[in-house]
């Protein structure tokens, strides 16, 4: 069975303060972009890499690619107005018989490791979800911002990419979304969640896997490199 990467870059970045989306930012000589499809086109166990794109930043997607000559990369598709509607252009193009590591480019240092475990945690289990260990206590607060819950911290865990899935599966979760017109997803494995559709098993991340959001994340990539 294939593994495929399916790669989520059409962001906008609007946090990030630059005039590109931050993907396309450099940091270490390369983009964020760059780093993120360097890590899957050296994983020995990544047949195929799907890159989702901003339409609006295609062309600068495509020098990249052009660039450095990436093997992997099968197609290039635009991306949608949200991150899950993104993510459904990305497994439609997916074979129902596969397994698809969906990521998000922003997480441009994914390790090799976790690659891995969630390629091997697909052999048991139909969903893999990544995540690391809440080191903080989590609040929830109503709409006045006064706290109504305080969750024990050892049920915790902070979610990362990449989420991955039978293609069949993550497919049938997004045909049920389409028809659900309350559904609100941030991720992929919410959609396998509000469907009840197979239990979703989580292989530990990695602290280098944050989603870079502003630009003192890299300087927190950068002390973590050395």
């Amino acid at each position: 069975m294939k593994n495929i990467a399916i790669i989520l870059a059409s962001g906008t970045g609007e946090r990030f303060g630059e005039n590109v989306p931050k993907q396309f930012y450099q940091f270490e000589g390369k983009t964020l972009l760059e780093h993120a499809i360097d890590a899957f086109e050296k994983n020995k166990n990544i047949d195929e890499i799907i890159l989702v794109t901003n339409p609006k930043f295609r062309d600068l997607a495509e020098n990249i690619l052009n660039k450095n000559e990436y093997k992997k990369i099968t197609k290039v598709l635009n991306g949608g107005k949200t991150r899950v509607e993104s993510s459904y252009i990305g497994t439609s193009e997916a074979p129902e018989e596969a397994n698809v590591l969906i990521h998000d480019a922003v997480r441009a240092f994914v390790t090799q490791k976790i690659i891995d475990d969630n390629i091997e945690a697909l052999k048991k289990y139909e969903a893999v979800g990544t995540a690391i260990e809440s080191v903080d206590t989590i609040i929830q607060v109503d709409e006045n911002n006064v706290i109504t819950a305080i969750p024990p911290r050892k049920f915790l865990k902070r979610v990362q990419t990449p989420q991955s899935f039978r293609a069949n599966l993550i497919k049938k979760a997004h045909e049920l979304a389409l028809k659900d017109e309350n559904a609100s997803f941030t991720d992929d494995c919410g959609l396998i969640l509000r469907y009840n559709l197979a239990p979703i098993h989580i292989v530990d991340g990695d602290e280098l896997n944050i989603k870079i959001t502003h630009k003192n994340d890299l300087n927190i990539i950068k002390n973590m490199l050395g």
